[in-house]
């Protein structure tokens, strides 16, 4: 079968560097989760992937994230909400906040607070290897104003 060259894309030449097996739905699946800027649960990946290949099934999706997961590809995250999310491994450290309300989670770096917890770390004897920071908080209200 030839190579759909729509559907190429970043984790599925990682999965070719591994010498892993990529079917055309895996090559489907990897093309959804290179796409994605969020961190879908398998449902969502799911529905995302049955819009582009109807045939594939919900169980085929378990089973590549799981196979992605094990080859290091994805790294699984739990938000809250009782669902597994995922992440791609390949875009380093990083932070998230997570919004209580609506589960709606946003990747952020910051600098400073990684020298800050490297300083924490030297204080202690330690060299930071990685790092794994989630805030979770509400949207702050805007104040209204006074009528004056």
């Amino acid at each position: 079968m030839k190579t759909d060259d729509r559907l190429d894309s970043p984790i599925a030449a990682v999965c070719r560097e591994k010498g892993m097996k990529l079917t055309g739905q895996r090559r489907t699946i990897a093309h959804v989760l290179s796409e994605s800027d969020d961190h879908p649960d398998v449902e969502e990946l799911y529905r995302r992937a049955v819009a582009v290949d109807p045939r594939i099934s919900i169980a085929t999706v378990y089973r590549t994230v799981r196979l992605f997961e094990e080859n290091g590809i994805l790294r699984r995250r739990d938000f809250g909400g009782g669902r597994a999310r995922y992440e791609t491994t390949d875009h380093g450290d990083h932070f998230h906040l997570i919004d209580v309300d609506t589960g709606t989670v946003m990747e952020f770096d910051d600098e400073d607070l990684k020298a800050l917890l490297a300083g924490i770390g030297a204080r202690m004897g330690y060299e930071v290897a990685t790092t794994r920071l989630e805030l979770y908080g509400r949207r702050l209200k805007k104040k209204s104003r006074q009528a004056i």
